[in-house]
């Protein structure tokens, strides 16, 4: 799908952007930092002041309203460098405050997420697989507002957050279902600590111990809600694993044309050319499906569920034959720390677990299609 003449520029302008300010030394320097928050501060306030952050914030609040395909476009850069950035974890509470946040609620945090002073997140799952129809943490009913008691874990930039939005079952009198709730993150009663993590980011743990939060505090919907605000979790991520793996194959690709092995570039070698070709192809085939669940989010579409959990599968399967090709083609340097192979291989593992593997969106894509 064609890019109109401002999503080119902010394309362009992101590719030479992280290019120069956020190269895979970047992520490389985060590993074993102490007390590390997962992302450079310095980095975010440039995002900011580019207005990367108020992409999708209306321009009532501060924002650009520049839609889900346009913010695709940066994560996607973001991702050929394995840039550290709370960028989609914060977009994601702007998704949930302008789908499910009354005029109040909006008022209140979307100029702080649109500058970049506020960085947000979802809490959502609670264990080591994706599955937020199982979700445990509850709301409670007490004095006007909610008490919250559970645990999220792991939360995607969970500990660099101000703002959480959580996904809670309520029960109130019979009725038993998931809703969101928005909660400052230095509320009391709520604890976090940083989780270990094979690549450079900082997922959190979040404890809610008698957490008491206002009755503003709860956005409107349910079950319905939780899953629109994570097609666009999914349709995101999808757009950075897209960055990830195009940039897996062309280093890879560029490694095959310059190495030269028993006399001859080893890309001669007809082997490797059908590794590369293979590759090509579901590269190509997983743009078009990320492109198509961005779009359907900016269009507000009937079938984005299934855009999404099919972008989401494919850019899993992908990445995970993509990186792990780049490792195996470079050799023996390929399985090195010093090379940035294994990076890309790190952070492909983490990605594809983020909001449902590919067996998880398999089934869901076939479950909604009558399969």
């Amino acid at each position: 799908m064609a890019l109109n003449d401002e999503q080119i520029m902010l394309k362009d302008m992101a590719a030479g952007w992280v290019k120069d300010t956020m190269p895979t030394t970047a992520a490389r320097a985060l590993y074993g930092a102490p007390d590390g928050i997962g992302h450079a501060p310095d980095a975010w306030a440039e995002m900011a002041a580019m207005g990367w952050t108020g992409i999708i914030v209306p321009e009532a609040h501060g924002g650009s309203d520049f839609g889900f395909r346009s913010l695709g476009l940066v994560l996607e850069e973001l991702g050929r460098t394995l840039a550290p950035s709370p960028l989609l974890s914060s977009a994601l509470a702007v998704s949930a405050l302008r789908l499910a946040g009354d005029a109040a609620q909006q008022a209140r945090w979307l100029p702080g997420l649109a500058d970049g002073s506020v960085i947000g997140t979802l809490a959502v799952d609670e264990g080591p697989r994706h599955a937020p129809l199982a979700t445990a943490l509850t709301a409670t009913p007490v004095g006007g507002g909610w008490r919250l008691d559970g645990i999220k874990r792991p939360v995607q930039d969970g500990m660099a957050a101000h703002l959480a939005i959580v996904v809670a079952r309520v029960a109130d009198g019979g009725a038993d279902d998931l809703a969101l709730f928005a909660v400052p993150c230095d509320v009391a009663g709520l604890t976090r600590d940083p989780l270990d993590q094979v690549d450079a980011r900082v997922p959190a743990i979040y404890r809610f111990d008698g957490v008491e939060v206002g009755p503003d505090s709860r956005l409107v919907g349910g079950t319905a809600m939780v899953d629109a605000l994570l097609d666009r979790a999914r349709a995101g991520l999808s757009a950075e694993m897209l960055g990830m793996m195009t940039q897996a194959f062309e280093t890879t690709l560029e490694y095959l044309k310059t190495r030269v092995q028993f006399g001859q570039l080893i890309g001669s070698f007809q082997a490797l050319q059908h590794r590369a070709a293979d590759m090509f192809a579901e590269l190509q085939l997983t743009r078009s499906a990320v492109e198509a669940a961005l779009s359907a989010v900016d269009a507000d579409a009937d079938d984005l569920p299934t855009r999404a959990s099919l972008a989401k599968a494919l850019a899993g399967e992908s990445l995970h034959r993509i990186s792990r090709q780049m490792v195996q083609l470079h050799g023996g340097i390929g399985m090195t720390h010093e090379h940035d192979a294994g990076l890309y291989l790190r952070r492909a593992g983490v990605a594809e677990q983020c909001y449902g593997n590919a067996a998880f969106h398999r089934e869901r894509w076939g479950r909604l299609n009558g399969f």
